[in-house]
């Protein structure tokens, strides 16, 4: 695919093909760039680390490419919108500006397509009696005749956490393969067929770790033949990989194991009461396993509570159990394939309950407590080897993207992490005018955010704020318990619409967010990042504290220990680079588009006080500086006037310098 800079260039041009296809559509240095960057490492083969600033549009940046490369091109998102969005949306459109017939296919893990096989064994076996398990079953069933891609977020009046999907859908554990009687119709099986023939194929980071981390989710056949790699939401990597590359015993795990061996024993080993029993004590042993670890929520270091009598009288039981299991399920495999599978998951399970006693070099232990279920985890520190290998392993074009991944104007961090080495590099500013259309205000006299009443001073700052943008406010927390907090001390302080996470789904609050027009939205991790609302309805972003992970996280905590042990620094080398990108993604909120203007506010002193504030403000977009909440007063009146944004840096100036 090699072209001259001029000829890349034009795709993306006032006269190029997106730009006779889309409305509206807007030249971008910026974008162009990008393209061809990700069109030279097609030509040589080789890695790229690309941060493009929100408003460049990397998007069509690679998917051009992508589509006009004519070979094999692997698209990895980090969600499953996303993923949607690409394949629905983009991809056509990009098709349409190139005028190709290129084959492209989406493909999701196994868990998300209908399992025939398992639907059948559901009905037969009447495992629901309750009234809306049953309706939701049958809806199922209806749904089955008429659906050609089995396709669970088809089905919308079945809610996707409903308890049936699991009885429905199938995993890698439970698959029986190419032996399952309905394999020919498998939904996941033609899913596959078609990301095998397709030219551009779309999957998440979740599913493509699960390959890469052996675990079989129907992914693998592609990537050997693919000629480029394009992983987006890149930031995420280091974290879904230590996920993936983590070994997990839970009590789900084992009470579905326990569940389908005692339904394949009912059928082919009803003359094994020895067997039907053990289940029943694995059962029992799992649930008072759970009890033995005290209140839910809780995510600590296992050696924490491994030694307390009840947790030691337990975890014995459960060796036991597997190893009479293990004897009995070794003498039923051979009568069917279900139970072979049954035994060879025990295998594993087993195994992990061993590593869990000898832990493997670089590995932390630990548990996380759910109300009514657990998990026991080894995770490895570190992944920077085992990704390198990955990539090396499999020579095509590699390319990482995001629109955070820079902390300053340096990758260090990240490509440290994933072990890439000496990738070209290519760092992208927003080409949105903030200097001209936004304002950063750091609330004076607020406490340091450990201290007490830190939540109830950030409140006090908020609200005239909220009330001088008339609503149309994001606060963004840290941490649930905080985000409590504000809620309780706003319900009376303000007339305006509130919205707290956890009333009702992410995309629920986001449209009545933006139906409302004047709505205070609170929420925590999962609205800093990912979230698209352009336009009046968002014109201030409210972050509580600087975006440290917590102390107490068990994996945060070993990491630390690791690097120190090492002679490194791990405030400088890990917790301070996490934090700036974090942050990026939440400031990322408030501009999405070139009309949109708004307010950021960052309620931490420590953005002033503390040297390291300095890489904070380096990373962030150049914005005009404030601490006086007269000036914040003054430039929402020059926005609800209309007046030239273009007057705000000097209303800044006119009182106070702006540090910029």
């Amino acid at each position: 695919m090699s072209r001259s800079n001029r000829q890349i260039k034009e795709l993306l041009g006032e006269k190029g093909p997106l730009a006779k296809a889309i409305s509206g559509f807007q030249v971008r240095q910026q974008q162009q760039q990008m393209l061809a960057a990700v069109v030279d490492a097609f030509d040589k083969q080789a890695s790229a680390v690309i941060e493009a600033g929100t408003g460049v549009g990397k998007t069509f940046a690679y998917l051009v490419p992508a589509v006009a490369s004519g070979g094999r091109v692997i698209v990895s998102t980090g969600t499953k919108t996303l993923q949607d969005q690409l394949y629905s949306k983009d991809l056509p459109i990009v098709k349409k500006a190139l005028k190709t017939d290129t084959k492209t296919a989406l493909l999701k893990g196994r868990s998300n397509y209908l399992c025939s096989y398992r639907l059948h064994r559901a009905q037969s076996e009447g495992r629901f009696s309750d009234r809306r398990s049953l309706s939701y079953l049958k809806r199922i069933v209806d749904w089955q005749v008429m659906t050609i891609a089995g396709d669970v977020s088809e089905l919308n009046s079945v809610p996707r956490d409903a308890e049936v999907w699991q009885h429905v859908t199938s995993t890698a554990d439970n698959c029986l393969g190419s032996e399952c009687q309905d394999y020919e119709t498998c939904f996941v099986v033609k899913a596959r067929r078609k990301a095998q023939e397709a030219d551009v194929v779309v999957v998440n980071h979740h599913l493509f770790f699960a390959d890469l981390a052996l675990k079989e989710e129907g992914f693998g056949e592609l990537l050997p033949s693919a000629n480029a790699v394009i992983l987006d939401e890149a930031h995420q990597l280091p974290e879904i990989a230590s996920s993936f590359f983590s070994e997990t015993l839970s009590s789900r795990q084992l009470l579905e194991l326990s569940r389908d061996t005692l339904s394949e024993a009912l059928v082919s080993a009803s003359d094994m009461p020895d067997l039907r029993d053990k289940l029943s004590e694995l059962d029992k042993c799992v649930k008072d396993l759970r009890l033995a670890m005290d209140k839910p929520g809780l995510r600590e270091p296992w050696y924490k509570i491994k030694s307390k009598p009840g947790i030691k009288n337990e975890i014995n039981h459960l060796q036991d159990i597997f190893d009479s299991l293990l004897d009995l399920l070794k003498i039923a495999a051979d009568r069917s394939k279900g139970l072979e599978s049954c035994y060879e998951r025990l295998q594993q399970q087993n195994q992990r309950l061993n590593n869990l006693h000898n832990p493997r070099e670089g590995t932390v232990q630990w548990y996380e407590t759910f109300t009514r279920s657990f998990s026991l985890v080894s995770t490895p520190l570190d992944i920077s080897d085992t990704f390198r290998k990955h990539v090396e392993s499999w020579p095509c074009a590699w390319v990482l993207t995001s629109a955070t991944l820079a902390v300053g104007q340096s990758f260090e961090h990240f490509t440290r992490r994933i072990g890439l080495q000496e990738p070209a590099e290519l760092l992208l500013d927003s080409p949105f005018d903030y200097w001209n259309n936004a304002l950063l205000y750091a609330p004076p006299n607020i406490p340091e955010p450990h201290m007490e009443g830190f939540v109830a001073a950030l409140v006090d700052a908020a609200i005239p704020v909220i009330e001088a943008c008339e609503g149309r406010t994001f606060m963004l927390f840290t941490s649930y318990r905080a985000l409590n907090q504000a809620a309780e001390l706003l319900k009376d302080a303000i007339d305006f619409p509130i919205l707290v996470q956890g009333e009702s789904s992410q995309a629920d609050m986001i449209r009545k967010f933006c139906k409302l027009g004047n709505a205070v939205l609170l929420g925590t991790s999962s609205f800093w990042e990912g979230v698209d609302v352009r336009g009046e309805a968002l014109s201030c972003v409210i972050i509580d504290k600087l975006p440290f992970a917590s102390p107490g996280d068990p994996v945060l905590e070993a990491r630390i220990k690791s690097i120190r042990e090492s002679g490194g620094n791990p405030f400088v080398e890990y917790q301070l680079p996490q934090a700036v990108i974090t942050l990026k993604q939440g400031v990322g909120r408030l501009i999405r588009d070139d009309n949109d203007k708004g307010l950021l506010v960052i309620c931490d002193p420590r953005l002033r006080s503390k040297r390291y504030g300095t890489t904070f403000l380096e990373s962030l977009p150049r914005v005009p500086r404030t601490s006086q909440l007269e000036v914040v007063q003054r430039f929402f009146k020059l926005l609800k006037d209309k007046k030239q944004a273009e007057s705000i840096p000097e209303q800044v100036k006119k009182h106070e310098n702006t540090g910029n």
